[in-house]
């Protein structure tokens, strides 16, 4: 068969399967087992075979997808912020609306200005290396308690030869923020959603880890926390930053001026929804 009926075939069993983005996702799944571009293959008229390696591996991975796994998941990897990231089971996958954080950040310093900066909760990494790969003079230290999404993390450090230092620890115990001190800034993407969010999780989000997701009954615990914890990590002046849930902004307002931080600002992202917050140390 020519590489255009692969496509075809793969793109019916996405559709028909509910996908609703079956025509990207089977342009990615083609491209990624055949490791070419999938214009340049039909340009080429490819041909493959029906006992092919490459269109069992194919069809597999589309069913894999429509058995709710997702595909960031299924490819191994994915971009954010232009940038390569190796994902997986236990680690939660970077989103766009993560990227609003990002652009906040870099709007605020200029490149060649030095700070020290901890990034919370890392996960993949996607905030402090896409931050870091952007500032000239930036110390840069990322956090994550979980073992399996640690190991990505490192090794999204090394993928993006990133000067980002890694750290294994707990960032809602008081004994891991004292470590630092001086702070220029603090990101985070905590875990935020509530207990009602939990129980009505889109299937494919579902095979995210829990740890990465959950932020207690109201979905503010990690907000309370880390404001309280962290408050003295940083240096006067200092600012912190968090992506938020919709409709958490008023909420995690009050809280970030209860622990001391003003000058409370709101970051809408690309959708309009409040995205993303940021305060100013006492």
């Amino acid at each position: 068969m020519f590489i255009k009926s692969l496509l075809d075939d793969i793109r019916t069993i996405l559709k028909n399967g509910g996908i609703e983005n079956f025509e990207f996702e089977s342009i990615c799944i083609i491209e990624d087992v055949f490791k070419q571009n999938i214009y340049d293959m039909i340009s080429a008229k490819l041909e493959c075979s029906s006992n092919d390696e490459r269109v069992a591996q194919c069809n597999v991975m589309a069913q894999r997808r429509i058995d709710g796994f997702p595909l960031q998941y299924i490819l191994g990897k994915w971009e954010f912020y232009g940038l390569p990231f190796k994902v997986g089971e236990g680690v939660l996958i970077p989103r766009q609306d993560t990227e609003t954080l990002v652009d906040y950040v870099l709007t605020i310093f200029n490149k060649d200005e030095t700070l020290k900066m901890v990034d919370l909760c890392s996960g993949t990494g996607c905030i402090p290396i896409s931050i870091e790969k952007h500032l000239n003079n930036v110390e840069y230290h990322a956090i994550e308690l979980s073992t399996i999404a640690y190991s990505y993390l490192v090794d999204n450090i090394a993928l993006n030869n990133s000067k980002v230092v890694s750290h294994l620890g707990d960032v809602l115990e008081p004994s891991t923020a004292k470590e630092f001190s001086g702070l220029d800034v603090i990101t985070a993407n905590p875990p935020y959603l509530t207990e009602d969010d939990m129980e009505n999780l889109q299937k494919e989000v579902s095979f995210e880890p829990k740890i990465s997701l959950f932020g207690g009954n109201d979905g503010l615990n990690y907000y309370r926390e880390i404001c309280k914890i962290w408050k003295n990590s940083l240096k006067v002046g200092g600012m912190i930053v968090f992506e938020i849930g919709q409709n958490q902004e008023e909420d995690i307002s009050k809280i970030m001026l209860e622990n001391g931080f003003s000058d409370i600002a709101v970051i809408p992202d690309l959708c309009g929804i409040n995205r993303v917050i940021s305060g100013i140390a006492l």
